[in-house]
């Protein structure tokens, strides 16, 4: 009986083909990704002579810059089709199918979508390898057999990717069964708890005093452990304040709202802060990543002028391989940025289905619906990456000082970072804007 329903549940909706194919698509996004950021980091820690530790730093670095952008993807895939699969199960629960039935049809769903996309994020993967092994690090290229993760690693993270799928089905069931109906209204008012805005503060706090104190926290490992706590903490509490001062800001521009499509695109930001912060998540994370690449930048240039004529090749490898390792991670965490706002504004489209086709019944022209959804990303947008660059900058000043942040080298990484990413939402919007036209017309 489960697998039947299933079957006729999995039949392409009002919504189209896209709402079954879109989750996948995000899903083999993430694993690919993940796969290639994790087989390229393994190298750095077989490193055993005494530059193995900055290597090591560095790495570190790198992986929670790029960490927190792929837990952001992952968070848009798996949430993608939620309000798809909760409106569809709390109609079942209405009809009078019980709770086991509803629980075992979106585990089902949301474990099959994500094995098949991982499989194929896996084989991407693969497939980019030789690519991947191109890169020169210490005067040689990596090599594909060096970035290929084991078959047991690469089982691992297909399963990772499963079961953080399933979790989230499992954790949005729980208003399904408890009121099918409100979810089938779409009821649920949008809150704004101050509480874990509070307590991202106090994380912030915590964090720059650990990067201020980087120095006495006894050894390389220390720093190593130190620095990768404090970026974590700094970024996930980003992701926490952000969706508070959105919604905080949506507010004022709803109340200062001169024309139709700013009120739209005022309300359609309160309707759900939180969906409305995952589409500018990514530049907020890219620009607060670009302030650490411009300083990179600046201080290697520094380095240069020291170290020219010294005929040291180990420094000479340091000096390029960082610089490598800041253009790795600057373009590994745009592409992950356009990946995220590509799934999240096709997303947001597909899940506000039902108000585009009223709004186009009720006389609202597309262009009048496509200039909200910009009034919706283009404000906030400034908001996030101004903000967050400015944080990033806060973290550094006590490690690298005003000089290096405010160097031209440093401020043209960060404004070129912020632009590409205003270029990248746009597109997106572009992009986007005939998915748009064709559920507003259906």
């Amino acid at each position: 009986m489960i697998f039947r329903i299933y079957r006729l549940l999995a039949r392409p909706s009002k919504q189209g083909l896209g709402a079954l194919l879109l989750p996948g698509v995000a899903f083999a996004c993430v694993t690919a990704l993940l796969t290639i950021v994790l087989g390229g980091a393994q190298t750095f820690w077989l490193y055993t002579d005494d530059m193995a530790g900055l290597y090591q730093l560095f790495t570190v670095m790198a992986l929670v810059m790029m960490g927190i952008p792929l837990i952001s993807l992952g968070a848009a895939a798996a949430k993608l089709s939620a309000r798809r699969r909760d409106h569809r199960l709390a109609t079942l629960r209405l009809l009078g199918a019980t709770s086991t039935t509803t629980s075992a049809l979106a585990v089902l769903e949301a474990a099959s979508i994500a094995l098949i996309g991982s499989i194929v994020g896996v084989l991407l993967a693969l497939a980019a390898s030789p690519l991947i092994g191109l890169i020169h690090f210490r005067g040689e290229a990596l090599g594909t057999a060096a970035v290929l993760l084991p078959v047991w690693a690469a089982i691992a993270v297909v399963l990772a990717v499963v079961i953080i799928a399933t979790l989230s089905a499992v954790l949005s069931l729980r208003r399904v069964n408890i009121s099918p109906l409100g979810v089938a209204l779409k009821q649920q008012a949008p809150s704004l708890p101050w509480l874990p805005a509070l307590i991202a503060v106090v994380g912030i706090i915590l964090a720059s005093l650990v990067m201020s104190n980087i120095a006495s926290l006894g050894g390389l490992a220390g720093m190593i452990t130190g620095i990768g706590i404090a970026l974590t903490i700094t970024l996930f509490a980003i992701d926490v304040i952000g969706t508070w001062v959105l919604g905080m800001f949506a507010r004022r521009l709803a109340k200062k709202a001169q024309k139709p499509a700013q009120m739209l695109g005022a309300r359609a930001i309160l309707e759900s802060p939180r969906a409305a912060w995952r589409q500018l998540s990514g530049v907020a994370v890219s620009s607060f990543v670009a302030v650490f690449a411009g300083a990179g930048v600046a201080l290697l240039g520094l380095a240069e002028g020291s170290e020219s004529g010294t005929g040291n090749d180990a420094d000479a490898f340091l000096i390029a391989d960082i610089r490598t390792g800041i253009i790795i991670v600057v373009v590994g965490t745009f592409v992950m940025v356009a990946c995220t706002i590509g799934v999240n504004q096709a997303a947001q489209i597909l899940d506000r289905a039902d108000i585009s086709r009223s709004l186009s019944v009720m006389g609202a022209p597309l262009e009048l619906q496509d200039s909200a959804r910009k009034q919706a990303a283009i404000r906030p947008l400034l908001l996030a990456s101004l903000g967050s660059a400015l944080l990033a900058a806060f973290m550094l000043l006590p490690l690298v000082g005003a000089a290096l942040l405010l160097a031209p080298l440093s401020l043209a990484v960060v404004l070129s970072s912020i632009v590409f990413g205003f270029v990248l939402v746009l597109g997106a919007l572009q992009v986007t804007k005939p998915l748009l036209q064709q559920v507003s017309a259906a």
